[in-house]
């Protein structure tokens, strides 16, 4: 049960970043399926693929899953969470000036990258 929330609660991280700074989720919610939940990198962008099937790409998902690379009950478990948060992210990015959002929306790419380079 505990899982259940973690995963709600990335998703619904990865929702508000969506809404707040106009980016897909994935840009959160793949690092923290490596670093937080021991993903592997397939596995991390597979299952947000499949998170994701609504509103993206079915056949990127197919390919990912004829490998073995996706995790249906993670995405769908996440994707509670992204319906909601993607709200509130658009909420909260209209409360910011323009100039806020884009500073913010660099230093979050920012420090994804700083991990994804350096991190294990």
């Amino acid at each position: 049960m505990t899982e259940i929330i973690q995963f709600i609660i990335l998703g619904l991280f990865g929702g508000i970043m969506s809404g707040l700074l106009g980016i897909g989720g994935a840009v959160m919610i793949i690092p923290a399926l490596v670093y937080i939940f021991g993903f592997d990198q397939k596995m991390a962008q597979g299952t947000t693929l499949a998170m994701l099937i609504p509103p993206v790409g079915l056949l990127g998902v197919w390919q990912y899953y004829s490998t073995g690379n996706v995790n249906f009950k993670v995405a769908g478990i996440m994707c509670i969470g992204i319906f909601i948060g993607a709200y509130l992210g658009g909420y909260l990015a209209n409360q910011f000036s323009s100039d806020t959002l884009r500073k913010f929306f660099g230093v979050m790419l920012l420090l994804i990258s700083i991990k994804m380079i350096f991190g294990k």
